[in-house]
């Protein structure tokens, strides 16, 4: 997977994450991605490129620690980020590091207020109500409609102001790296455009980086530092069945 320069930044920039070559199998059986690598420096904005089912979530979920939950795991290759592997770690451990994964689809608490879902985002904090207080009234200036929209029900919002949500309670997390997956997904072009603006706004103010998996590419790429492009091998049912005997034979 090479990467595809979007603008000048330098490619000597620290690397905040680096994925390498990393496999990961589903079940200890099927093979999902293989030889997957990638870098992230300090402040930029990565995008992941490729198809619907060319493993762009697969490779966040890898990078975030979510793969156990679905019977998933790195099997090869390394992931580092801030200087130290993370890919043996818990998830939880992953978000208190600083790397804090958006999902796709947004998954809000639909019971819970806007403004519930942003404090849910710092339960991992520690620093204080007032500080959160303040992050708080920061989301809102980046987001002025989630402030108008603060005491709605999150499940009653429309899909724009879900994604905003979703993003603003990563924000609460004061994060150093988000995982952006499909944020376009379902949404008008006008709000996918404001989408973008407010994560390069965040970017450049706050020198958060992102990593957004896309399909929209002309749009990743406007705003992207780099892109990366994921492409589906196809697998024949010999090479499935050829794995599963090589595990069954090592265990």
């Amino acid at each position: 997977m090479e990467p595809v320069r979007a603008d000048n930044v330098t490619a000597t920039a620290a690397a905040l994450l680096a994925v390498n070559n990393i496999e990961v199998i589903y079940n200890h059986v099927v093979l999902v991605l293989k030889g997957v690598s990638l870098t992230v420096p300090e402040r930029g904005i990565v995008a992941l490129l490729g198809a619907n089912g060319a493993g762009k979530t697969t490779t966040l979920k890898a990078i975030s620690n979510l793969l156990r939950a679905e019977r998933g795991e790195v099997t090869k290759g390394s992931i580092t980020f801030a200087g130290a592997r993370i890919d043996r770690l818990d998830a939880a451990d992953v978000v208190r590091r600083g790397l804090i994964q958006v999902m796709e689809g947004r998954h809000c608490f639909a019971h819970l207020s806007v403004e519930e879902n942003l404090l849910t985002g710092a339960y991992t904090r520690r620093d204080g109500r007032a500080a959160i207080a303040a992050d708080l009234d920061g989301i809102y200036d980046y987001f002025p409609r989630l402030k108008t929209r603060r005491r709605a029900i999150a499940g009653y919002t429309s899909g724009g102001e879900q994604q905003m949500v979703a993003l603003g309670r990563a924000l609460m997390a004061r994060p150093r790296l988000v995982l952006l997956d499909e944020p376009s997904l379902g949404l008008a072009p006008q709000l996918v455009e404001e989408i973008f603006e407010i994560v390069a706004r965040l970017n450049r103010e706050t020198g958060v980086a992102f990593v957004v998996a896309e399909q929209n590419t002309n749009i990743a790429l406007r705003y992207a530092n780099y892109g990366y492009i994921l492409a589906a091998g196809r697998k024949s049912y010999r090479d499935v069945k050829f794995y599963r005997r090589r595990k069954r034979w090592l265990a």
